[in-house]
């Protein structure tokens, strides 16, 4: 993560310094149109948030009650792409509107630790989930552009993403609601090429609402994966996310 983001920024660098000086400028009126499209490829890193519930009360086979206690965390940030496509209006000279439907393909690795029954060497018992992740989303993010020079034009911007989430299996330990909706802030910069505008741009996502199925464990037939599923009562979903738009 931290040579990405030395990447990142050390090309950001180049490119603003690659942009000084009295150079031609590339496709003059392209930000004068009220309304354009484009298109988005891209990558992303996606991690959850959860909350344990501490100690749980259970029954125990001879009838006695007992407390277990299990945590839930998604041990690394796991890796996906996305793709989609942009719609921009032009506000005023600084500011834009813009909505760019995307899908979102990962996976997220899961762990949790049962740290009650050990194994033999004292290690608590571990039980893994591999979730498979699909989510369409639709950003409505609000631009502030600083001034153009002469190909460059670096901006910010902030907004909420609407998400539907197309994955979750009925027998996984965890699983997540059906929708979310992320609050977005990032920075990125128009290069404005002789045939087009490139746009790099790094954005950081945080769930606003509680996605976890809290209702799934009920549904789960597997008594023993019940005690799992009810470990944990909250998940935020985080994600950082490098898109490249192409208008």
């Amino acid at each position: 993560m931290r040579k990405l983001f030395s990447i990142i920024i050390l090309s950001a660098v180049a490119m603003h310094a690659a942009a000084q000086g009295n150079a031609v400028q590339n496709r003059p009126y392209t930000d004068l149109r009220p309304f354009h499209f484009g298109v988005v490829v891209g990558t992303h890193f996606q991690d959850i948030e959860f909350g344990n519930i501490g100690p749980q009360t259970v029954m125990n086979e001879d009838g006695t009650q007992g407390e277990t206690l299990i945590t839930c965390d998604q041990d690394r940030w796991d890796m996906g792409f996305n793709v989609g496509v942009l719609g921009e209006l032009r506000l005023s000279q600084h500011f834009a509107f813009r909505m760019a439907p995307t899908l979102y393909f990962g996976n997220r690795h899961l762990t949790l630790y049962n740290h009650t029954d050990r194994l033999e060497n004292g290690e608590p018992i571990v039980q893994t989930q591999d979730m498979k992740t699909v989510y369409i989303g639709v950003p409505l993010n609000l631009q502030f552009a600083a001034p153009r020079l002469d190909n460059a034009r670096p901006y910010i911007m902030a907004g909420i993403d609407p998400m539907v989430n197309l994955s979750g299996g009925d027998n996984d330990y965890v699983r997540l609601k059906r929708y979310d909706i992320m609050l977005e802030v990032g920075l990125g910069c128009d290069i404005y090429l002789p045939f087009f505008k490139l746009r790099p741009e790094l954005k950081f996502c945080y769930s606003l609402i509680n996605s976890l199925d809290t209702k799934h464990a009920d549904r789960l037939r597997d008594e023993n994966m019940r005690i799992y599923a009810r470990s944990i009562n909250e998940a935020h979903s985080k994600m950082i996310v490098l898109s490249f738009y192409f208008e």
